[in-house]
């Protein structure tokens, strides 16, 4: 673990200025319209922060005197700090970014050979008490920001210099992305953005645990991949794993998949299953699995299951997620097992946890039901 310099641009909110990374190209282009300015100053402020690199309203030397003038007394421009580093022995790396409250959340970068992947929190914690996730035993203080969100892309890619290239983004960090709409659809529009990162609608994926009526605002407000949370077949043991199925049960959600899939005809839904001992990885599982996805363009990542403190989960065998794999593939699903990517540094899948003042007391409330269903 490595402890960084609190950095120049370290955020801190001023409330009575405003910080412009909270703005998408569309926010902007109305900001600078209630100056009386042209929507093209959108454009030109995003080249000049992102591909630039410049934060210095008076060095953004196409815009006039008199607006930079505006710009230094009412806006700023401030991302999340890093404060602690850490990298695996598979070269990922882990950072933990200060937020102005005073909480942390973590930012995962996971190279490979032809792409690097940045996984991306969107809440401070998380409320949906996922009984395998270490996130939601810490509890939820507030949603992130859109600056908080894009920044993390920024720092880290500040972090990693020209040399190493972000190329995909996944919003599978701490908390639930859906449950922090606007916040999170503002970011991904600006990660999309041709004069900011250019990342291809195929190269930004959201990643839901089954906000329903979110996943239908989303078809509608942003064309980006999608990943749904599954883990589980029947509504009984999902209740148990992903809680929010009580709310929005299995009928629903794929319901709503469905209608994700018809935005993007040629496009698969990418659904997630932890490999749970015992829980749920029995082949009536996986033949549960098929008959649940046959009517969804979809492909299957199983997720071997990263262990934490307390937790009484164990995850299944490798013979027992090989033999899963191939009745699904066999199938006609394609399925694929996720390579576990920096468990040594805890910020494998579920295992990211940061610094959470917890405001929703739900780590109380938290029953690991791994030993019960299991005995």
């Amino acid at each position: 673990m490595k402890s960084v310099p609190e950095p120049a641009n370290f955020m801190q909110v001023n409330p009575d200025r405003i910080n412009l990374l909270d703005y998408d190209r569309k926010g902007l282009a109305a900001f600078f319209a209630g100056l009386g300015e042209k929507p093209f100053r959108a454009t030109q402020l995003l080249k000049w922060i992102y591909q630039e690199g410049v934060e210095d309203f008076g060095l953004m030397t196409n815009l006039s005197k008199s607006l930079r003038a505006y710009l230094n007394e009412h806006c700023y421009i401030a991302i999340p700090g890093i404060v602690v580093e850490q990298i695996a022995g598979d070269g990922t790396r882990k950072w933990a970014l200060q937020t102005s409250c005073g909480n942390r959340v973590e930012t995962v970068f996971i190279p490979e050979e032809g792409r690097g992947t940045l996984c991306v929190s969107s809440q401070i914690g998380c409320a949906l008490a996922c009984t395998f996730c270490s996130t939601a035993r810490q509890g939820f203080n507030r949603n992130l920001t859109t600056a908080e969100i894009i920044g993390q892309v920024i720092a880290a890619q500040q972090r990693l210099g020209p040399e190493k290239k972000i190329t995909n983004v996944v919003m599978m960090g701490m908390g639930e992305p859906l449950l922090n709409f606007d916040n999170v659809v503002a970011a991904m529009n600006l990660m999309m953005d041709d004069f900011t990162f250019g990342l291809s609608k195929r190269r930004v994926t959201i990643s839901t645990s089954g906000v329903v009526p979110a996943m239908y605002r989303l078809t509608q407000a942003c064309d980006v991949s999608l990943a749904v949370s599954l883990h589980a077949v029947n509504d009984e043991l999902r209740d148990q794993l992903v809680p929010i199925n009580k709310k929005y049960p299995l009928k629903e959600l794929m319901e709503a998949c469905r209608d994700n899939a018809k935005l993007a005809p040629r496009r698969t839904i990418t659904f997630e299953y932890v490999m749970l001992d015992g829980i749920n990885d029995s082949m009536e599982d996986a033949r549960g699995l098929i008959k649940l996805l046959k009517t969804v363009p979809s492909k299957l990542n199983l997720i071997p299951f990263n262990p934490f403190p307390g937790n009484a989960y164990r995850c299944s065998s490798s013979e027992t997620i090989n033999r899963f794999k191939t009745v699904l593939n066999d199938a006609g699903i394609v399925t694929t097992v996720r390579k576990t990517r920096g468990e040594d540094i805890d910020a494998a899948c579920g295992q990211l946890v940061g610094q959470v003042e917890d405001k929703s007391r739900r780590h109380l409330k938290l029953k690991t039901v791994g030993s019960e269903r299991a005995a």
